[in-house]
């Protein structure tokens, strides 16, 4: 703030007071024709004759970061960097928190392009924003707002899915094993190796530039081998087959990312495919649910019943028996996690509320949350890739806190 104060045409000797106390910083002030300024101790003196004016200007106080405790039960819904940059998306997203059960949103911080929406002072990250399709430059503020309704806040973090990242740095990226390019999956995407250090090193300095913005908790995606592509032409630099397996490898980032953030004071979450909950075999990816409960706060099991392939559990299309395709999942899942001696409540299913394999309407939203209730667990995550979220399937605000099993349909 600036403020002017008519001085007599004697010799001054004083110091800045800010509204509670000393300003203990340097403070100019700025005279007709010169200036002058205070010392370290916020003191200054003036020579006779020479004031007329003091405009003396006092850095604001920096709003502090608040972070807030993670709910409980947790009710999420996910948010593109698109949405979060458009006011009237947001705008629909900010009601759903204020009138529904909605008590977190999960935005993405770099999506599956590598690309990222947060503005950082870090130099490493600064072409990853520049060049964002949606870039969100007052995400601390959006945070912040969220906050002053009490709705905590997850910063998503796709790791290894990153073509931007590929080209800033190939020697990070998976190769074909024929000629030694750069392999991409059937939909021309390219990857990072799972066991590239500085990968870890990359997501872990950006989890931390989430969290000091005010984000609550940093969710990790993507954070396995490729899958969808020609698998006999492929090959590594970092991982080596020979001597470790997938899971091994999968693991060791699991290890490597807590150690990076154990004192960050975050909670840290990770994505993993549905099936980790009923496949113990690392489904060809490397992902293992115990190799990831011990170092993560929540694990979120993406079992959308619409990613379950025909005749799975015997159903012909898993897409139209939400309830059963779930709750078989998380039972399978709940008891793995009690038998690896850990608590249940670590596991968050990510549920879908977007139409495949059959119509998610209300009815059919409210069955999978049935489902992980059920299941003996309160907590869920709702994915949305539109951000379009069936507001008649989420409690009204008053009801949302409290949760009672019913029986099977």
């Amino acid at each position: 703030m600036s403020k002017t104060f008519p001085l007599r045409a004697f010799y001054l000797i004083g110091a800045v007071l800010s509204l509670f106390a000393l300003a203990f910083f340097t403070v100019p002030f700025f005279l007709s024709p010169e200036t002058y300024e205070s010392d370290a101790f916020s003191l200054f003196s003036l020579p006779k004759n020479r004031a007329t004016a003091i405009v003396a200007t006092i850095p604001p106080t920096p709003t502090p970061i608040i972070h807030l405790k993670t709910p409980k039960p947790l009710r999420a819904i996910y948010m593109t960097a698109c949405a979060a940059s458009s006011q009237t998306l947001r705008a629909r997203i900010i009601k759903l928190t204020e009138t529904t059960e909605i008590n977190a949103v999960i935005i993405n911080i770099k999506d599956e392009t590598g690309k990222i929406s947060i503005p950082t002072a870090n130099t490493t990250f600064a072409a990853a924003y520049k060049t964002a399709g949606c870039p969100v430059p007052d995400m601390k503020q959006l945070v912040e707002e969220f906050h002053r309704r009490n709705v905590y806040t997850i910063a998503r973090i796709a790791v290894f899915q990153d073509p931007y990242l590929v080209k800033l740095h190939p020697e990070w990226a998976v190769r074909r094993a024929s000629d030694g390019g750069i392999w991409k999956d059937r939909k021309g995407i390219s990857w990072l190796e799972v066991k590239a250090t500085p990968v870890w090193d990359y997501v872990a300095a950006l989890a931390r530039e989430s969290y000091s913005l005010g984000f609550d908790e940093i969710n990790f995606d993507y954070v396995r081998f490729p899958s969808d592509g020609n698998m006999q032409d492929i090959s590594y630099r970092f991982y080596h087959p020979s001597k470790e397996t997938k899971a091994q490898a999968v693991k060791d980032f699991f290890i490597g990312i807590h150690d990076r953030l154990k004192n960050l004071g975050a909670p840290i979450s990770v994505d993993l495919f549905g099936m980790v909950s009923t496949n113990y075999d690392d489904l060809g990816i490397g992902q293992v649910l115990e190799d990831a409960l011990p170092y993560f706060d929540y694990i979120a099991p993406m079992v959308y019943p619409s990613h379950y392939p025909p005749g799975w559990g015997g159903y012909k299309n898993p897409a139209t028996v939400p309830y059963q395709v779930i709750k078989y999942n998380l039972d399978i899942a709940v008891k793995r996690a009690i038998a690896a001696s850990t608590t249940p409540d670590k596991i968050r299913p990510w549920l879908q509320d977007f139409n495949l394999g059959a119509v998610y309407d209300a009815p059919m939203i409210k069955l999978e949350k049935k489902a992980v209730y059920d299941a003996g667990l309160d907590s869920w995550m709702m994915w949305d890739p539109k951000n379009l979220y069936t507001t008649e399937a989420y409690l009204p605000k008053q009801q949302g806190q409290t949760v009672k099993s019913s029986p099977t349909p």
